[in-house]
């Protein structure tokens, strides 16, 4: 597996527009187009394909945003892996390679998410990473997930302590 990110921009985003979850997760996170609608709207987003080599296998959405008081926050907002690349690991794999780099793109102590309450798969895999719930809930009423990050510690992409 040779994963990378690469921006979202006019030669992938049809492709990545093609991109859709697994028979019943539809649900559990927004469709590529609604993320990259809401990304041209606010450029605080960073819409990322998810490649292994030169295959896209999926697609994430990241950003910082200042208004959350006193030091912003980072959001790992979606994390999406293609139905025909599912079970293959890239979720963990994409998931340890995004933590390297939004900790060392923007040198955050927390990073957030949230997730649908139902969705117990993804709520595993970002226990396992150590992220956990805080008892707050966003906008869409999804549960908020924090990884609280070691003061001075940032993750490289190739951060290895879940394996």
């Amino acid at each position: 597996m040779e994963l990378h990110v690469e921006p979202i921009n006019d030669k992938n985003r049809e492709s990545a527009v093609q991109l859709k979850t697994g028979p019943g997760q539809e649900h559990f996170v927004e469709d590529v187009k609604q993320c990259l609608s809401e990304a041209d709207s606010n450029p605080c987003w960073r819409p990322v394909g998810i490649y292994d080599g030169s295959t896209l296998v999926g697609f994430a959405m990241y950003g910082y945003f200042r208004e959350y008081r006193p030091e912003g926050r980072v959001w790992l907002d979606r994390l999406l892996i293609d139905r025909h690349f599912q079970g293959n690991g890239y979720g963990t794999e994409a998931l340890r390679m995004l933590l390297g780099r939004l900790s060392g793109e923007y040198g955050c102590s927390r990073i957030y998410l949230s997730i649908i309450e139902e969705n117990e798969t993804a709520a595993k895999l970002y226990e396992k990473f150590g992220f956990r719930f805080n008892g707050e809930r966003d906008i869409n009423d999804e549960k908020v997930m924090v990884l609280e990050l070691p003061a001075g510690i940032t993750l490289s992409s190739s951060w290895r302590k879940f394996e």
